[in-house]
């Protein structure tokens, strides 16, 4: 009896010691395991006879009972102890945000952004896209547009001319994505409906000129086009950009060498508080240049003015893109400046369109 009574104590104290489920499970071994003290008492029952089988069985499977209990309350013990600890190391602000999904950290670039509202509205209208090279030829650039030689345009301080190729001519970087009309033209039967985004290259750097910027052009060539029709497209195409019900457009007369008609283009505005809002207000802002195609331009392209006639219209998209999402500034659109383009980016799945809004 005194030895039981030991062993109990023993065990317990054991039991009670364990300070984790490891250590735990190695007293449950050593006492109730196959080879273990509790088990080989039990193992002596079948040798003793009736009257001591009937003394100590209930000594032996009593203690049996009380190490079992025992180490199953300091194992549930155990386990809460090792999930507050758990949930302690692993808690969660809740209040924190939720960081973003790796395939939306990324950002569209603005101007990435606005050629593709652009495009989602004019092809609305029936437009399509049209594209050319960066580097064009004089012809193209100027001759083919109407300009005469001897124009500025045509001088270094105002283009980036190329070193003569073997034949003694010099290409140019693109001043405007006029050529591609020139290219349209001579590729494609009338009717024309098309815009041209692109990259375009002058001799400029300031505020709100840069080397390299980007301009998109407008053409359609018909029988029927005339002046209303540009006139609707445009006053169209500035609600739907920017997002406004009503816009009232001033047409003031200008000169372009490829237009005829030409005019440049105020659109109503209100600059209250520093702040430009468009369709309100009683300012005006210039935004694009326009006009009827010359016809000049329509016989270098092969086309009978007599029997063709079109428009024209040409925007830079890196200022409307300042316009609408408020950049004061244009050179830090090619910094490349990762703080820059997470304020004034945009979201890789916010596909602009027309049915939800180009900035919803």
């Amino acid at each position: 009896m005194t030895d039981l009574n030991q062993l109990e104590r023993d065990l317990l104290t054991q039991v009670e010691a364990a300070g984790d489920e490891a250590a735990l499970e190695t007293v449950r071994v050593s006492a109730l395991g196959k080879k273990g003290s509790v088990s080989e008492l039990l193992k002596t029952l079948g040798a003793m006879t009736p009257e001591e089988r009937k003394e100590r069985g209930p000594l032996i499977n009593g203690l049996r009972d009380k190490v079992q209990g025992a180490i199953a309350a300091r194992k549930e013990t155990l386990g809460e102890a090792a999930l507050e600890a758990r949930l302690s190391a692993e808690r969660i602000d809740v209040t924190l945000p939720v960081p973003e999904a790796p395939e939306s950290r990324g950002r569209i670039h603005p101007i990435s952004q606005v050629i593709e509202e652009l495009t989602a509205i004019f092809a609305d209208m029936g437009f399509s896209v049209a594209e050319g090279p960066d580097i064009e030829t004089d012809y193209l650039n100027f001759t083919a547009l109407n300009f005469p030689e001897g124009h500025p345009a045509r001088e270094m301080h105002d283009t980036f001319f190329l070193a003569p190729d073997e034949k003694g001519e010099r290409k140019v970087l693109r001043t405007h994505t006029s050529p591609v009309q020139i290219r349209t033209m001579t590729s494609k039967a009338p009717p024309i409906r098309v815009i041209i985004p692109g990259r375009t290259y002058r001799h400029d750097s300031d505020q709100t000129h840069t080397p390299m910027f980007h301009q998109v052009e407008g053409l359609v060539i018909d029988k029927q086009a005339n002046i209303a029709h540009l006139k609707w497209i445009l006053e169209e195409f500035c609600k739907a950009f920017f997002e406004v019900e009503q816009v009232k457009m001033r047409f003031r007369p200008s000169f372009f060498p490829f237009t005829e008609p030409s005019a440049e283009v105020d659109i109503q505005c209100s600059r209250k508080g520093g702040e430009i809002r468009f369709g309100e207000g009683t300012d005006w802002l210039e935004i694009l240049g326009c006009g009827m195609v010359h016809p000049n331009v329509l016989r270098n392209c092969g086309l009978d003015p007599d029997e063709y006639q079109g428009f024209a219209w040409g925007m830079g998209i890196d200022r409307i893109a300042m316009l609408k999402y408020g950049m004061p500034d244009l050179r830090p659109f090619f910094e490349a400046d990762v703080r820059w383009l997470n304020h004034y980016g945009f979201r890789p799945l916010d596909i602009p369109s027309l049915v939800s809004g180009l900035t919803s």
